[in-house]
């Protein structure tokens, strides 16, 4: 019985579990009761808002320690320049193809 409530625990410890929990519990509780739904809007409206605004701090990290960890400034330009060129090919297909995101 004891490992049965460890793997429990070990299951809700997982962020995915409680991502997956949320959104089911979430679909119930507009199924079931929709003013409830309503009223909780202003609650994912400011997860939303902190998720924003947490994801570009934490890319920029990403990108600064990746650039010092690569070393060699030659290879640290190739992979820029690679970049670059992904990210204006990726810009020009997405503003030719009518995309609003």
């Amino acid at each position: 019985m004891g490992k049965t409530r460890g793997k429990v625990a070990t299951l809700f410890g997982h962020l995915y579990f409680q991502v997956i929990l949320g959104v089911l519990l979430g679909v119930i509780i507009g199924f079931l009761n929709p003013a409830v739904g309503e009223s909780l809007k202003p609650l994912a409206d400011g997860f939303i808002k902190l998720v924003k605004m947490v994801l570009a701090p934490i890319i920029f990290g990403t990108v600064v320690v990746g650039i010092a960890k690569m070393g060699n400034l030659k290879e640290v330009g190739r992979v820029g320049v690679k970049a670059l060129i992904y990210f204006e090919v990726v810009r020009r297909w997405r503003s030719s193809s009518g995309s609003s995101w």
